[in-house]
C-alpha cells in the first residue's frame, strides 16, 4: 500500500528532476549527448572539490545566466 509520504516523496523527486533539466536547457545543452553532460557534470564535481575560487567563478557565471548579481 502506497502512503501519503511515498506519493509526496516521488512528487517531490520528480519536480527536482524536472528542474535540472530546465538547468540543461537554459545552459544551451539540450541536444548533447547525455554521456557528455553527464561528464560535464563530473568534471566539474571534481573542479569544485576543495577549491572555492572555482565554485566562485561558476556561481557567478550561473547567476548571471539567471540575470542577477551573485549574492
Amino acid at each position: 500500500m502506497k502512503t501519503i509520504e511515498t506519493d509526496e516523496a516521488r512528487k517531490k523527486d520528480t519536480r527536482e528532476k524536472i528542474a535540472l533539466g530546465g538547468l540543461v536547457a537554459k545552459a544551451g545543452l539540450r541536444y548533447e549527448k547525455r554521456a557528455l553532460l553527464l561528464g560535464l557534470l563530473i568534471d566539474a564535481k571534481l573542479r569544485i572539490k576543495g577549491d572555492d575560487t572555482e565554485r566562485l567563478r561558476l556561481t557567478e557565471i550561473g547567476e548571471k545566466a539567471f540575470g542577477r548579481e551573485p549574492d
